[in-house]
């Protein structure tokens, strides 16, 4: 860059001032990385809506075609949906709205709004009955922090008024979010009746009802007005204990019944029971404590602790207090792994330079790198970037690709000054030499990380401080390079240094004999490296696909899922027996909850919540340390098998990035739902030919008994009685009927009537029910009606409004969900061919969730390369030379693969970014090699001469660059995410890195028909 402004040179003139903004940008870094928020994970949108309708005594058909399919199809006019999805069960319906992958996140709130628009025109069409719809626009709310509470003798109301009390007082901490009880169970007063006393009696339900209305009615009274002063007028009369229904007379056919006289009147807890919460197999209320977005996690933490602390203080003795979810501790431990790791990378890379380049030199390369940090910090502050486990591991990956600008700078300034030029003139010649090469090639690097920038999907936007992290802090490396290096350079490195050159190190000694055979015999080269190269592409195919991999927590989640007709309390004994038999006394257990006809709250924002129906239970269970989560694993999974074969139990460890659930999944879906049941089963057999599958289930298959009631319609209509009042003394009966509520403080009690225990479960009940007639008797149903047993759908799944059966299956090994696709691919595109029009088989699971985040990327790399190639030419400003650069990059691929099969690393999907930014890694280092052979040859050496030279004088600090970006990468190698993607990038930095050295020359000496000194002339000139 010949210029007549050189920055390197104003930095030397303006010494005060360059000093100035160095210590004000480290003092702005060490304050920014203080203040930085602390995050486990970076967040991404849950672009995911319920709503939910209820239709009491509809049918599992009725609501799919009547309240479902009608919600489903105004759906379809949203531009942004990609797909619905919904569960219908008999009265009750639940629609997930999913939005498309490109949805910006900012974007998500408002299609929210107008979703409950659209939806709001077409809730007048909806049946007469149908109640909602609701809307839960809060899918993706995180609740980090759960408090679990015991009680240990008082009463759950008692335990309930202290934890209202707790929530008011929480809902003061600043920045504290929604605050939610699990697991309380609502009072209901029970008036049990009678069916044959009521009869005898003369009694009917509505009779009473119609005197408890009445009496516990709210209706204003109106207002004394008497001169100066108004004064309300009350009438006694509502309800306000259980002992007020007791004292009530029903006057009856000109009879007085007291109502306990004829009624049991009972006050209890909700019967059959609500969403259960068990903390170490004990009853529990929980409270889930949310933030608010953009607070600072570990202050909020802070705050939150200070509360609790006053809060469990002023409660009484018997009350046990269990901190089961703390995110704030799990994100301190997370931030302090990924820091350390961090600082053991700096400390590799400042090791690597001291070796290298000696101690002065090393020193200004170990000053560099904290300035680029904290200048990094200082702009991540800026943009709202929190340290958590994506940023940190960027900051790492562009520790090795930083460190290079600095090394070229230095670089430069010791062998100017060997070459006898005085420490000043060596200094500017930084930015003379080699700062537009340098800018090139970290524009380039931070280039071929574009597709993360630019990935619009839940992978893409969960991975996206990447991106930005790595882009600032290798454009900052570039200008305190050119800027603050020379300074540094000037302050620390001799004013003369001895030339070397002619005392080559062992290792110079031992590339320039290698250099000159791959010169000598160029073609021969080439054609090792295409082979190579063909050799790697064909390996790629025994790497193992991934999406992303499992958590580094120690929680392991059992999802629980029964019979699809068993009732909330048999769910929970089969739990309870569990626990009780493989959980409780477990060595390798710290704790466990357990959530019974629901699922757990969001604890962590990559965790996959389930619909609540009371056959399904979850327990999270937190081992002591991964160790003893693997170990209880598999000790679950054997015990869950062996004991509970008609039960789905599904033990998973915890998800990294969007949730998938189980890994392998395929959709089987038809309009008729039976013969979608029969496709899907058989789609089940083709899987289970692998042995590698294992726990083979369906999201919705079984169907389910039901009593049919046939109504004579002539008969009844004789006898005055409708099927709606069939209907409704069954319900009264059996579920009970909401008659009035009783006002307890701030809670409202239901007050509900129906049968005794022994008459509301026996069909013969139900039989001899007598219906009151036209003519003022009583008609027996069992005269008017058939009873009869019919099997249906309890639920049925649905995806786009077409019924679909989800196929799922866990791996018992350690093979990738892809390679078992592959694998089942032939026979499942054989079966789904034979399926009449109309019925179709769809991948899900991993797989899917992969090649949806990948397409983006897919999308994104031809700007990538666009924008590489102009920026290449710019500098390189020849066709030629381009497509001669262009060349090297692919064949970084032969180092990856040589590196994921010996380590058993999947190419997942953080690898395969850590793959494209290879692209620019190598480009960078083949671009500085041929301006630099362009520049001796410009400066009259031979173009053979030219060539060896600037490869041997290339050969340090292209070599030390990636020793240390590869030994940066060690420390995140071990861990679970970032471990593939290291492999890839060590492996693939250090095999490029040689061709860089020994292929280019070879490829630039065929490619213009160099001939050395010696040999007859015939080169071309480029």
């Amino acid at each position: 860059m010949n210029t007549k402004f050189n920055l390197s040179e104003w930095a030397l003139q303006h010494k005060s001032l360059v000093w100035y903004f160095m210590i004000l940008a480290s003092v702005a870094g060490i304050l920014s990385y203080i203040n930085l928020g602390r995050e486990e994970d970076p967040d991404f949108t849950i672009k995911t809506m319920l709503i939910q309708a209820s239709w009491p005594g509809a049918s599992v058909d009725e609501m799919t075609s009547q309240v479902t399919d009608r919600i489903e199809k105004k759906l379809q006019e949203l531009e942004s949906l990609d797909y619905t999805k919904s569960i219908n069960t008999p009265g009750q319906a639940t629609i997930y709205v999913n939005l498309r992958e490109n949805t910006k996140a900012a974007d998500v709130k408002p299609t929210w709004v107008k979703v409950r628009n659209m939806i709001g025109d077409i809730t007048p069409n909806l049946p007469q009955g149908v109640q909602g719809p609701y809307f839960v626009d809060s899918f993706g709310d995180v609740y980090g922090n759960i408090y679990a509470f015991t009680a240990d003798g008082l009463s759950q109301r008692q335990l309930r008024d202290y934890l209202e009390a707790a929530r008011q007082e929480i809902l003061s901490v600043p920045n504290v979010g929604k605050v939610d009880l699990i697991g309380a169970q609502d009072e209901v007063v029970y008036l049990e009746f009678s069916t044959k006393q009521m009869a005898a009696l003369g009694l009917s339900q509505s009779d009473i009802i119609d005197t408890l209305q009445n009496q516990n009615a709210v209706v204003a009274s109106g207002t004394l007005r008497t001169g100066a002063e108004s004064i309300n007028l009350r009438v006694s009369g509502q309800f306000a204990t259980e002992d007020a229904l007791r004292d009530i007379n029903l006057r009856v056919n000109d009879r007085f019944f007291r109502l306990s006289d004829v009624a049991k009147i009972t006050r209890g807890y909700s019967d059959p029971e609500q969403a259960l919460f068990r903390v170490n197999g004990k009853p529990a209320i929980g409270l889930a404590i949310g933030m608010k977005p953009g607070a600072n996690l570990l202050n909020f933490g802070e705050a939150l602790s200070e509360k609790m602390e006053k809060v469990v203080a002023g409660m009484p003795i018997g009350i046990g207090v269990h901190h089961v979810a703390d995110q704030a501790v799990v994100v301190d431990e997370a931030v302090g792994g990924f820091t350390k790791a961090l600082f053991e990378a700096i400390a590799i890379v400042l090791v690597v330079s001291f070796l290298s380049l000696g101690m002065r030199a090393g020193l200004v390369v170990a000053v560099s790198i904290p300035l680029v940090l904290a200048i990094t910090f200082v702009f991540m502050g800026y943009l709202g970037i929190s340290l958590q486990r994506i940023s940190l591991g960027a900051l790492i990956i562009a520790l090795g690709l930083l460190v290079d600008d600095a090394m070229i700078a230095i670089e430069m300034m010791v062998s100017k000054l060997e070459h006898g030029q005085p420490l000043s003139k060596a200094a500017t010649a930084v930015w003379t030499s080699t700062a537009f090469p340098m800018l090139t090639g970290t524009l380039v690097t931070v280039a071929s990380f574009i597709p993360v920038g630019l990935n619009d999907s839940a992978a893409g936007e969960f991975t996206f401080s990447l991106f930005v992290v790595i882009a600032i802090s290798l454009i900052v490396s570039w200008i305190v390079a050119v800027l603050f290096a020379p300074l540094l350079g000037v302050l620390m490195l001799p004013k003369t240094m001895k030339a070397h050159h002619e005392q080559k190190s062992l290792l110079a000694r031992v590339f320039s004999r290698i250099l000159a055979t791959c010169m000598q015999w160029p073609k021969t080269t080439i054609l090792a490296t295409v082979a190579m190269f063909g050799l790697s592409v064909y390996g790629m195919g025994f790497v193992q696909q991934q999406f992303f991999p499992a958590s580094d927590r120690p929680e392991l989640i059992i999802d629980w899922t029964a019979r699809q007709n068993y009732t909330i309390a048999q769910t929970k004994a089969d739990m309870d027996a569990f626990e009780a038999k493989h959980i409780a006394g477990d060595p390798d257990v710290d704790h466990w909850t357990s959530y019974v006809g629901q699922g757990a709250k969001r604890f962590v924002l990559s965790f996959d919540v389930q619909p609540s129906t009371n056959n399904f239970g979850q327990m999270v269970v937190v081992a002591k340390d991964i160790d003893a989560r693997d170990r209880l694993m598999a000790k679950l999974k054997t015990a869950a098998e062996e004991e509970y074969p008609g039960t789905d139990v599904f033990v998973k460890q915890m998800e990294l990035g969007p949730p998938v659930g189980r890994p392998v999944q395929y959709r089987v879906g038809g309009a008729d739902p039976q013969m979608v049941r029969t496709y899907a089963q058989e789609l089940a057999g083709i899987m289970g030919q692998d042995p590698r599958l294992t726990s083979i289930v369906f999201d919705w298959n079984e169907p389910a008994r039901v009593v049919k009631v046939d109504v004579l319609q002539d008969k009844a209509r004789q006898l005055g009685v409708s099927s709606s009042d069939i209907a409704t003394s069954l319900n009264n009966i059996t579920g009970g009927s909401t008659i009035t509520q009783i006002r307890d403080s701030i809670y409202l009690v239901n007050v509900v009537a129906r049968a005794t225990k022994d008459e509301r479960e026996s069909i013969e009940t139900l039989r001899n029910l007598q219906l009151p007639g036209s003519n003022g008797q009583s008609v027996p149903l069992a005269s008017i009606a058939n009873f009869r047993y019919e099997l249906e759908q309890p639920v049925i799944w649905r995806r786009d409004r077409i019924p679909t059966i989800t196929v799922k299956a866990a791996i018992t090994d350690e093979t990738q969900p892809a390679t078992i696709d592959q694998r089942l691919k032939p026979s499942i595109d054989a079966f789904a061919a034979k399926l009449p029009s109309g019925y179709s088989v769809e991948t899900g699971g991993s797989v899917e969730s992969s090649a949806t985040s990948q397409a983006p990327i897919a999308a994104v790399v031809p700007l990538m390369l666009l924008t590489m190639a102009t920026i290449l030419m710019f500098q390189l400003q020849s066709f030629q030379r381009l497509l001669m650069v262009v060349i090297v990059a692919p064949l970084g691929l032969i180092g990856v693969v040589g590196a994921l099969l010996p380590s058993h690393a999947p190419l997942g999907f953080v690898a395969i970014l850590g793959v494209l930014a290879l692209i620019g890694i190598l480009i960078r280092n083949s671009v500085i090699l041929v301006v630099e052979i362009d520049t001796l040859r410009k400066s009259g050496r031979h173009a053979w001469d030219a060539v060896r030279e600037a490869a041997e004088h290339r050969m340090r600090p292209i070599m030390l660059t990636a020793a240390a970006a590869s030994l940066a990468l060690i420390p995140i190698a071990r861990e679970i995410f970032w471990g593939p993607m290291a492999y890839a990038m060590m492996g693939g930095i250090i095999v490029g890195t040689v061709l860089t050295l020994l292929f280019l020359p070879a490829l630039y000496v065929v490619w213009f028909r160099i001939r050395k000194p010696d040999e007859a002339p015939g080169e071309v000139t480029p």
